[in-house]
């Protein structure tokens, strides 16, 4: 882990922050591997039943580390088509669409506590979340139409899902801003509340007293992504049913709660 990212684990807790404060978290090529590699750890750890991501300092992140620009116009960068070379994981995802789409696979809920401002790279950061918490004058933008170019890590495929194809055009096309009520309004945000970080690590211990293989079954499901046709999503209900009955982490649950205690799962 390099020192663009923290985690922190208590309780089952991934506490995850973007820690380059002092340049407003912009993505450098150090962010991406440090969130890149966060993702990795965080996956090989079985302790971890859910994850908190938000930036320190004034803001979750303004985007893109302004350096970048400069190398494209001073011709540094050459050219964007070996992004289409690179290598991807499974999902399909590139290193670039890692760091939003590689929450997405992980195998536990990610939820995104947003404050200040969610531009270009943050914003689609925070699309990768399961949810989004987010103060009422946050202020988020697919940015990227104002620098010439379109959003590459990952936000089309998940804008179709959050969000009516006509608003998902509206952010894309005009890069605007759109502040805590109308995300939450549009369905880019989740709850809207005055510390999203603190509401977000409440929320997420909440949902790590559940049992853990139900909270991973449950996510397998949603993440078969709205091209699964309904027969595909019933049969995955009754797999992932099957396997829980009589588990021994369903039967901790229904223990502890006949029992009026806390389950203790393994």
């Amino acid at each position: 882990m390099n020192d663009r990212v923290s985690i922190t684990i208590e309780g089952g807790v991934a506490d995850v922050r973007l820690t380059r404060a002092e340049k407003r978290n912009a993505f450098d090529d150090a962010m991406f591997a440090g969130i890149n590699e966060a993702i990795a750890e965080i996956a090989a750890n079985p302790a971890v039943r859910v994850v908190v991501v938000s930036g320190e300092g004034p803001c979750f992140s303004a985007g893109l580390d302004l350096s970048s620009f400069g190398k494209m116009v001073s011709g540094e960068f050459k050219s964007g088509a070996a992004i289409v070379d690179l290598p991807r994981t499974e999902t399909g995802a590139n290193r670039g669409q890692q760091v939003s789409y590689g929450w997405r696979d992980l195998a536990v809920p990610v939820i995104m506590a947003v404050h200040g401002v969610a531009l270009g790279a943050g914003f689609q950061l925070m699309l990768g979340g399961d949810f989004r918490f987010v103060t009422a004058d946050a202020k988020l933008s697919a940015f990227e139409m104002n620098w010439g170019l379109i959003p590459d890590m990952g936000a089309f495929p998940i804008l179709r899902e959050l969000v009516r194809a006509d608003v998902a055009r509206d952010l894309v096309y005009s890069a605007r801003i759109v502040e805590g009520e109308e995300a939450l309004a549009i369905g880019l945000a989740t709850r809207v509340c005055a510390d999203p970080r603190a509401e977000a690590l409440a929320y997420a211990r909440e949902i790590a007293g559940k049992n853990p293989d139900a909270i991973k079954a449950a996510k397998r499901i949603f993440n078969m992504g709205a091209d699964s046709s309904t027969l595909d999503m019933l049969k995955a209900e009754s797999r992932e049913i099957g396997a829980l009955i009589g588990s021994p982490n369903q039967s901790e649950a229904v223990k502890a709660r006949l029992e009026k205690r806390e389950a203790q799962y393994a």
